[in-house]
């Protein structure tokens, strides 16, 4: 329950809400250099990192290393689109795994939870897009 409490996905829940969160979670251990979801697939599972690191690539690029702690999966999740990037574990890792089917269900019937998760979902499509803005070059005169 801790641990979801630092997830910033989970950090506005309730006691309450993290208790139906948790117990959605299955705990999943995989080792050094598995893919976890590919780019462009569905998106059909959130994973929240309990131990060890995780690389994500898009396009072959790595984009990131993410360690326990954080969370991947869920804007596919939530909005149905597929994965925008791949995800490897750089280390062994121990994640805990929700089904999407299951998540949207919980937010299907706690309005407020949604508006949680959503409010951080939107926060991280913010910051995505800020970071994929082009830049803008000055020419000198």
């Amino acid at each position: 329950m801790s641990l979801l409490k630092r997830v910033p996905l989970f950090e506005r829940c309730s006691k309450r809400d993290l208790d139906k969160i948790g117990s959605l979670a299955r705990e999943i251990e995989y080792p050094a250099g598995t893919p976890v979801v590919r780019e462009g697939e569905p998106g059909i599972e959130l994973f929240i990192i309990v131990e060890g690191e995780v690389d994500i690539r898009s396009r072959a690029r790595k984009l990131a290393t993410l360690p326990a702690g954080n969370y991947f999966g869920e804007i596919a999740l939530i909005t149905g689109s597929p994965r925008t990037a791949s995800v490897t574990t750089g280390t062994p890792v121990r994640a805990l795994v929700i089904e999407g089917r299951d998540f949207r269900q919980l937010l299907h019937d706690s309005p407020e939870l949604q508006f949680k998760v959503l409010q951080e979902v939107g926060k991280r499509l913010e910051e995505r897009s800020s970071r994929l803005a082009p830049q803008r070059i000055r020419l000198r005169d």
